[in-house]
């Protein structure tokens, strides 16, 4: 089993390799900064189709697209930029697209290929507390993308799970975060265990809860 799992140099991603290789995936791992695998800016066509040549007529599995940013976490309404929302819907929004369009030949090769994306309780229409507005927008986009590959992937065989992976303590979610990283990864591997072409679509939490959109 081979798994790609993209923004793998620190936290989820991080320990997405590790778990995964731990249940016995061979796992390939990119970053932005080749700080871990393969060096893949997953906004960037042309990283996308390098690493598509160097892994073309390998089977993947499980896609799991994971790369992202939050530049604007406590960020005043007054202080947003064209170029906050540029580089944040780049790297979450058109780079989760360019990543399963890339892999889609390989995902093809596999006999149960699972895609999963990495939103976040911050996409849900049902939660609106204010702030962050590019990456909540981003985040809305990716699980809107998801549900739509889902639709577009099944007559393929190819499942599609958006997910919450919780309020995580690293980098990104603060040290405050309600979980640890471990825990996170542990409940999102079981999520990708059991996604099927019957559950294709489905938003759901680390720890295996329905998400409202």
């Amino acid at each position: 089993m081979h798994a790609v799992v993209t923004g793998t140099s620190r936290g989820i991603g991080k320990e997405l390799v590790k778990q995964l290789r731990e249940t016995g995936y061979e796992v390939t791992g990119t970053s932005r900064d080749h700080s871990s695998g393969v060096k893949l800016d997953v906004s960037d066509p042309g990283q996308q189709a390098r690493f598509a040549a160097q892994i073309k007529g390998r089977p993947v599995d499980l896609l799991v697209c994971n790369a992202g940013v939050y530049i604007d976490k406590a960020m005043g309404l007054e202080d947003y930029s064209a170029e906050v929302w540029t580089k944040t819907l780049a790297a979450n929004v058109t780079g989760v697209f360019l990543t399963v369009q890339a892999m889609l030949p390989n995902l093809r090769l596999a006999e149960a290929p699972k895609i999963a994306i990495l939103s976040s309780q911050m996409a849900s229409h049902s939660r609106a507390p204010g702030g962050s507005y590019a990456y909540r927008a981003s985040k809305a986009a990716a699980l809107n993308i998801g549900r739509n590959l889902a639709t577009d992937l099944k007559p393929e065989g190819i499942a599609v799970g958006i997910y919450h992976p919780g309020w995580v303590q690293t980098d990104m979610g603060g040290y405050d975060g309600e979980i640890t990283v471990q825990e996170s990864v542990s409940g999102l591997i079981n999520e990708f265990d059991i996604l099927t072409l019957d559950t294709t679509g489905c938003f759901h939490t680390w720890d295996g809860r329905i998400h409202p959109y």
